[in-house]
């Protein structure tokens, strides 16, 4: 299946916001990602002691924040399992809102981006409705929708220590008028029992997770011996299609790599990539599929793209791809202008 932008463009969803040169989940990487071109950006969502949905990557925060430093929460440190994992550090619902306010974000791979660092200590954790206040005041200014794509982190977890993350984001996208299937928004999550749940109590757009490997944890805690590779098969993506609208997959499922990490190619002496069956199958039961993570790192890259994270996305985008999350939206941005060009000037 070859496609280039025959229907639309594939969307841009800023992953975590412009996160190549902001510390990512604050609202300058939001803004940033914005100007870059994003058509969506993405919040992680977990909650506070008092409830509040606020943006990080992890509830464990010592790696994106500088609460280490804060001498008052040392005694907060304590050791949790989350998702069948032992994690040590601090964790977003220990502190309230107005705790987690005294702190300030860091970026969390600076080895990597070290341009990043600069920004360290001088932005705020968002909070959801800080979030969409930006979005809604930025698609005002620059006359472009903008959505918002927000995951629920976790959500077996807080649901067990009564900190549910559904009932409050639904009731805040509500609250600011995010209504129906056609709303700037997309819900996502690697769990299925909540996305199940979800599609009894709202229209708006939902999205399954799909991993490279292992299962959603909410399968483990069932004892379900299902894994992502069965949700991948052409029944499995019918299943999905039940109760959502997309499915978020990781690169690899689509266009495998090798043990060596180049793409797999289709015979020995061919140079074109295996893509696998998974946009064909998914677009037949009704699906649109987004897929995460780009990067320009040459770390992140098969060794067929190193130096010319384009070329990644080229390939994605003409195996018909509905969208992309990405790190450097202005990268996806001028790959799909150029795609555009070509199609039209052909």
């Amino acid at each position: 299946m070859t496609r280039i932008l025959q229907d639309a463009s594939p969307i841009i969803i800023a992953h975590r916001g412009a996160s190549g040169y902001r510390p990512e989940h604050t609202l300058a990487a939001y803004e940033l990602a914005i100007a870059l071109g994003a058509d969506y950006i993405e919040p992680d969502l977990v909650s506070t002691k008092d409830g509040v949905l606020i943006a990080r990557h992890e509830n464990e925060i010592s790696e994106t924040t500088n609460v280490a430093s804060h001498p008052e929460f040392a005694h907060r440190q304590t050791t949790k399992i989350i998702d069948g994992e032992s994690k040590t550090g601090w964790f977003t619902e220990d502190f309230t809102l107005r705790e987690l306010k005294t702190l300030r974000a860091k970026e969390r791979i600076p080895q990597l981006r070290s341009q990043n660092t600069a920004y360290d200590g001088l932005l705020e954790i968002p909070t959801l409705q800080e979030i969409i206040d930006l979005v809604k005041a930025k698609s005002a200014k620059i006359n472009r929708a903008i959505g918002i794509y927000p995951e629920t982190k976790h959500p077996t977890y807080f649901k067990s220590i009564g900190l549910a993350l559904e009932a409050p984001l639904l009731a805040t996208l509500t609250a600011n008028g995010y209504e129906g299937a056609n709303a700037p928004v997309f819900i996502q999550s690697f769990e299925v029992s909540n996305l199940q749940d979800l599609s009894t109590k709202t229209d708006l757009p939902l999205v399954q997770l799909l991993n490279n490997s292992g299962k959603p944890y909410d399968f483990v805690v069932s004892g379900c011996d299902r894994t992502y590779t069965d949700l991948v098969t052409a029944s499995g993506l019918e299943e999905i299609a039940k109760y959502a609208q997309a499915v978020g997959v990781h690169k690899n499922l689509l266009v495998p790599r090798d043990s060596n990490g180049k793409l797999r190619r289709r015979g020995a002496a061919c140079r074109q990539t295996s893509p696998t069956s998974l946009v064909i199958d998914a677009h037949a039961a009704g699906l649109l599929v987004h897929v995460w993570t780009f990067r320009n790192e040459d770390c992140f890259l098969p060794l067929d793209f190193q130096g010319n994270p384009q070329g990644e996305y080229e390939l994605f985008f003409r195996l018909g791809v509905d969208g992309v999350f990405s790190d450097y939206p202005d990268t996806a941005f001028a790959v799909t202008e150029n795609l555009r060009f070509k199609l039209f000037s052909s």
